[in-house]
Parts: structure tokens; sequence; C-alpha cells
């Protein structure tokens, strides 16, 4: 299975290799604590019914030439949970993603079906939702302030959209991929003079657990995404201790440098923060330098299998 997953990750580079990215996705630096976002087969694999929020300030402190803004600003909220009698999971997650006048806003609904492979689970994921974009004309600065086809205020529009993905997970490893954005849907603004097509993102990524004296796990992993235009490459390396302190480093390719630290708390950890900070090393004239992210999680206790209860009395103990 080894040597499949290997074969796998050198086709996935060489296939996207050299191509163009027209339009940026929301941007995650703690890709790894956000896989139902890249893939719907993510599903239901943890096992476990799990809710999270996750919030990005991009650039902080970037205004803009105009002073009307600019910094990206984005928000997801998660729920993923198992499905236990049909061997399979579902998902929901709602993301807002602010660019200045720009305004993204998705709900997607996520099923996956599991099935056990190679002493592993071999998830197979399928998505559906709605897209919204939104444009505040009021905040753009045209050329010609008299142009009769720029129209004023806010114009926003809805439109379907889907996806699919596979996620293997074995017991030191996991590696998948997904196609989002399949229908290709174009968003038409200002009786049709400003268009905008959604892009088909698609998202590979792999991991290895590397474990050392059963307290210390080190993870290297990748996140590779793609519209089959250009290529962006995220890849870090991240420890964790006890199943209850992390930290890590990560480099996006030709833009930041990425320190993640984390806990967890409760008896059972199971409720987690983590905390990303980015160093911006590329046109740093063009943004500010920093960036951060702030995750919260909490995963619901595992039900136990109904079982009948053992009564004890003080007449039958020793």
């Amino acid at each position: 299975m080894k040597k499949l997953c290997i074969i796998f990750v050198l086709l996935t580079f060489c296939s996207i290799a050299n191509r163009a990215f027209a339009q940026q996705p929301a941007q995650f630096s703690q890709y790894m604590f956000n896989t139902l976002y890249y893939n719907p087969a993510f599903a239901g694999v943890e096992g476990a019914t799990k809710f999270s929020v996750l919030h990005r300030d991009q650039w902080t402190g970037y205004t803009g030439d105009f002073d009307q803004g600019g910094a990206p600003k984005t928000t997801l909220i998660t729920l993923n949970t198992p499905i236990l009698m049909l061997k399979s999971g579902a998902g929901l997650y709602l993301i807002r993603d602010q660019i200045g006048p720009f305004q993204n806003l998705e709900a997607q609904f996520s099923y996956a079906y599991h099935l056990p492979i190679f002493k592993g689970k071999l998830s197979l994921g399928l998505r559906g939702g709605f897209f919204s974009q939104a444009i505040d004309f009021d905040k753009l600065r045209p050329n010609d302030i008299d142009d009769p086809t720029i129209p004023a205020g806010k114009e926003s529009q809805i439109k379907p959209d889907m996806g699919i993905g596979l996620y293997y997970r074995a017991e030191k490893y996991f590696i998948g991929a997904s196609f989002n954005h399949l229908l290709k849907t174009e968003f038409q603004f200002a009786k049709d003079t400003t268009r905008n097509a959604l892009e088909q993102a698609s998202y590979f990524t792999g991991g290895y657990d590397f474990k050392y004296s059963g307290d210390l796990t080190i993870t290297p992993s990748v996140l590779v995404q793609t519209d089959f235009k250009q290529l962006s490459v995220q890849g870090g390396v991240l420890a964790t201790y006890k199943d209850r302190f992390w930290g890590g480093l990560s480099y996006r390719q030709s833009e930041a440098a990425i320190i993640m630290l984390g806990m967890a708390l409760l008896k059972d950890n199971s409720l987690k923060i983590g905390y990303s900070f980015d160093y911006i090393v590329t046109a740093q004239k063009a943004k500010s330098a920093t960036s951060s992210e702030l995750m919260l999680s909490y995963t619901l206790p595992v039900a136990t299998t109904n079982k009948k209860s053992i009564i004890r009395t003080p007449r039958f103990r020793q």
C-alpha cells in the first residue's frame, strides 16, 4: 500500500505541474485540522462527532490604497459525525470569506461511505450545497466614476455547487484527493458585464505519523491545491505530545512561513484550541507582514455499546 501511495503522489505532481491557478479559494494555515473543508470523503472518518470553528485574519492591519479595507477575513464552522449503522459519515460546513468589497458564503453538506481496505479505511465522499457571491460596488474605485454599467449598492447571487473526494486512512498514514466546484457555476453582475466563474478546485493531501516512545508523534504532511492551471503547495511538520500538546512549522509556497501551537483541554482532551502565526516572506510591500488563525474544536464522547449493567451487592462481595 505504501508503494501505491508513493505512485499516487508522483502522478499527482506530474499531472498538475506547469499549470495556471486563476481563482484563490479560502486559505488556511492549520489545514491538518480542517480536512472536511477540502475533502467531503473525510466525513465521519475520525469515528466521533466533532464541532469546530476556525477564524483567519490574513495580512493583519492591511487597509488598502483607498482605506476601504481589503485584508481577507475568513470564518469557518464545521460539523463532522460518523453514521456507524450505515458504515458512513456526514459533515456540514458553513464559511464566510470576505476580501474587501467581495464576499463569498458557502453552505455544503457532505456524505461519505467507508470501506475497510488493507487494514485501513477507504472513504468515498460526495458534497452538495450552495455558493453565494456578493459585490459591494460602492467600495470599488472605477477609472470612470460616471460609467453607467457600474451599479450602486450591493449585488449578490446564490448558485448550486458540488464536489467529490477519496480519502484513505491507515494506522500510520493518510492520503486523499478531492475535486470541488464541479458545476463550474458562473456569476454575472452589473447587467452581465462582470462575470466570475467558480474554477474547479482540486486538493491533494497526505501525511505520515512517526511515533516515538508512545508519547511523542511527529507528523509531516502536505496540501496541494490547483485548478489545473496553477499550483499551490503547503507542507509542514507537527509534533504532538501525549495527544495533549502540539506545535509545528509549515511553509506555504512563495508566500509565508508558519508557526503552529495548540493544546487539548478537559480530562478526555475533547476541547482543543490551536493558533497559527504566518510571516509573509514575499511581496511584503503589497501586504501586511503577518497573518493569524485561531481554531477551536469540541469532540463529543463516543457512545459505548449497549451492554447489560452489572449490579453489585455487598452480600456477594468478598
